[in-house]
């Protein structure tokens, strides 16, 4: 006779926590950032679609695929399950700090951005820093999107499968990238 220490039931839910069913593949995360990154911090798509669809829409939507497919790469390079969220928090805080500071300044978008130096696109004066506009473009730019990130439960891949999706990510948004970044050089 043996001793049984544990009676089952036989009954497995899907709604059991940890299940790998049920939990988000991590690359609709990097699409979903990617993009987040790539089209709504994207400032001049903004400023072209408040000018009801201006002449530089379209060059707008390039810069975003290629802002999309550019942090897609980055997202498949770290897309391992212990590196992927925090990749995705630097990317997203940088992305909400570069949009808010150009949206407070009222920066000119265009190969003119670049002359006013890396600080001054990333950080704005102190009296910008003090308006409201530049919390709340933080906020809703990089805070909303980070708390997503960290409360999404990812699906864990075993080591070869996981590597076999970020290489193909990898090579998928460097073809878009390069794609994009011809289109946008024309």
């Amino acid at each position: 006779m043996s001793l049984k220490l544990f009676r089952s039931t036989g009954y497995s839910s899907i709604l059991a926590p940890g299940e790998t069913r049920v939990a988000t593949h991590p690359g609709w995360m990097i699409l979903a950032v990617s993009l987040w990154i790539g089209f709504v911090c994207n400032v001049a798509l903004w400023r072209e679609l408040r000018s009801l669809a201006g002449p530089g829409t379209g060059r707008a939507l390039l810069t975003g695929v290629f802002i999309a497919a550019a942090c897609g790469a980055v997202l498949s390079l770290f897309g391992w399950r212990r590196t992927l969220k925090h990749a995705a928090t630097l990317l997203l805080a940088l992305a909400a700090l570069i949009a808010a500071s150009i949206s407070v300044q009222q920066l000119p978008i265009g190969a003119d951005l670049l002359d006013q130096g890396l600080r001054a696109v990333m950080l704005p004066s102190w009296p910008s820093l003090l308006r409201w506009q530049f919390p709340a473009l933080l906020a809703g730019l990089g805070l909303l999107p980070m708390v997503w990130v960290w409360q999404l439960q990812l699906r864990r891949l075993p080591g070869p499968q996981q590597l076999s999706a970020n290489v193909t990510a990898m090579l998928l948004y460097l073809t878009i990238l390069a794609g994009a970044g011809w289109l946008v050089m024309r």
